[in-house]
């Protein structure tokens, strides 16, 4: 099992985070990747972090590239970034990603990143956590999938916004830092969770996925990959991306229907579309308390 870390040099929130992850525990340098250092972690041999010097939604095929050139075969990728929104409110986010049309930020078109549902929701919570330790205020939160790159294993970003005020900060990516490192000698890939965790695909609502958020905070559930109404209404969402969808989402349990964000006849055609592959809608009075 190895988990790598990427960073990019041209994105100031992911340097803070890779900083803030450096100086908070050790690490050892372990190769060269486009002229910088590798860097693996001293006690948890198994986390490895590399740094790219171009846009991270665009460098296509890190898994292949770290396989190749630094023998290094990842099982699971965590990217370090910065999330940028026109309201510019200052946000911690954590999501999966692909493309449910076209590749205009990266990756393939109609194509998904497999994603890491339990991962992504610990980490989550994680951040939640230890924001409420400081004096800052951001809005934590899922965004749904969206954007590049393109990879074959399970993969997440964690990101800090949502302008240059806060990608410039270094307590918030600190909190990330310490979240991640908090994380990760213990939990490292879904397999390391316990197996009765709910993994639910999402479908509705906005692009900061207010409702699965509130579900991940306080039932015990992890959501998969996000679809938003928005993508809906665009009418991409045909069955071939369902499909997808569910291939993308590991140990899929079922699906939870944004209602109120959704109109009757699309609630009605996603229940009978996922009952016809077996597949429960789960409301959250199934879930467990967390």
């Amino acid at each position: 099992m190895t988990v790598l870390i990427v960073s990019s040099a041209e994105d100031p929130a992911s340097t803070h985070i890779k900083n803030s992850l450096l100086e908070q525990t050790a690490w050892e340098e372990n190769g060269i990747f486009y002229n910088t250092p590798v860097y693996r972690h001293t006690s948890v041999k198994n986390l490895v972090m590399v740094t790219i010097p171009d846009k991270k939604i665009r460098h296509e095929n890190i898994d292949q590239e770290t396989q190749d050139h630094l023998r290094i075969n990842p099982d699971i990728a965590i990217f370090l970034s910065r999330h940028r929104s026109k309201t510019g409110e200052p946000t911690l986010t954590v999501h999966p990603i692909g493309n449910f049309s076209d590749a205009q930020f990266g990756g393939q078109p109609k194509t998904l990143v497999p994603a890491a549902p339990k991962t992504m929701a610990y980490l989550l919570r994680l951040i939640k956590k230890n924001l409420q330790s400081t004096d800052l205020a951001y809005k934590v939160c899922y965004e749904v999938t969206h954007h590049g790159p393109f990879l074959r294993i399970p993969t997440l970003f964690v990101e800090v916004g949502s302008t240059e005020l806060q990608w410039q900060q270094k307590e918030p990516a600190s909190i990330i830092a310490t979240s991640l490192l908090e994380m990760l000698p213990t939990f490292q890939c879904d397999e390391d969770f316990p197996k009765d965790i709910p993994v639910l695909l999402g479908i509705g609502g906005g692009h900061y996925a207010p409702r699965f958020t509130d579900i991940a905070f306080q039932k015990k559930v992890a959501f998969g990959h996000m679809i938003p109404t928005y993508k809906i209404d665009e009418g991409t969402i045909d069955d071939d991306i369902l499909e997808k969808t569910i291939q993308a989402t590991p140990d899929l349990t079922g699906a939870y229907l944004h209602k109120k964000d959704l109109k009757k006849s699309q609630v009605t055609n996603y229940r009978n579309w996922f009952e016809k592959k077996g597949i429960p809608i789960i409301s959250s009075k199934e879930l467990q308390d967390l």
